[in-house]
């Protein structure tokens, strides 16, 4: 482990709660420093790139931005050349989503928050940061993502959607999941993209993604999601950033650092 002692922040909407787990990781972990404690996502999202915690203790339900959306905000604007920090999702959802949060996380902690459960994340983080020391890879974002497969997990499941209902003016129209090729928010409005037409609907795409079949459709940003089917190219430019082609379009889709591990060689 470094020399610098290892710091983190705690993103959690209720303050009580707040305070109780940074006494408790002050207990188990007294060489961790807390640079920040913050009660809502844009607090979160600034704080974390204000101070550049190794860790992130994070809530999921919280204000202004949940922590799914936080987490992805903080991954993509963390410098390309600091490891990205260690994510631990602190919730009230119950075990039927634990599956999901190892995917996307180091850790989760459940509500409330036992001192022995805590213990156990706390060494779980220590070796993390051990291996990072020992060599391991500074951009491995992997750990971080796919956080849109914890959405689908504690969304209430209906089945995929096969028809995508776009209304402009009196006219409603009728766009087939199987001919769109992505979606990309667009303001307060997503964009629907088909071979031949683009069209908005007034949806937001983080209440669209847990409607769309995972088997069809990538999210390579947060603001973005994919035919799988037509992903022709991935480039990386020197600078770091990933660029996703389709097949038979010209234009470029961002991939964000989120979403970077999704794309590595076999």
């Amino acid at each position: 482990m470094s020399a610098m002692a290892p710091t983190a922040l705690i993103a959690e909407d209720e303050p009580l709660l707040a305070r109780g787990l940074a006494r408790t990781l002050a207990k188990l972990w007294p060489g961790l420093q807390v640079r920040a404690i913050v009660h809502d996502g844009v607090a979160a999202i600034d704080a974390a790139h204000q101070h550049l915690p190794d860790i992130l203790f994070m809530d999921i339900q919280m204000p202004e931005r949940n922590g799914l959306d936080a987490v992805e905000d903080i991954v993509d604007g963390w410098p390309a050349d600091r490891a990205a920090p260690l994510i631990v999702f602190v919730t009230a959802f119950d075990r039927f989503a634990i599956d999901a949060f190892e995917r996307a996380a180091v850790d989760y902690v459940l509500k409330p928050v036992e001192t022995e459960r805590l213990g156990l994340t706390c060494e779980r983080l220590q070796s993390r940061l051990m291996e990072r020391e020992g060599g391991g890879q500074v951009n491995d974002t992997s750990a971080l993502a796919p956080l849109h497969a914890l959405r689908l997990a504690i969304t209430t499941h209906e089945p995929p959607l096969a028809m995508i209902q776009a209304g402009i003016g009196s006219t409603l129209h009728m766009i087939a999941t199987a001919d769109i090729h992505y979606f990309e928010a667009d303001n307060k409005y997503v964009r629907v993209v088909t071979h031949d037409r683009s069209m908005l609907i007034r949806t937001p795409l983080r209440e669209l993604m847990p409607r769309l079949d995972t088997r069809q459709f990538t999210q390579i940003h947060r603001g973005i999601v994919v035919c799988t089917a037509l992903i022709d190219k991935v480039v990386r430019e020197d600078a770091g950033r990933i660029y996703l082609h389709l097949k038979g379009r010209s234009e470029r889709l961002t991939v964000s650092r989120s979403y970077a591990h999704l794309f590595k060689p076999m």
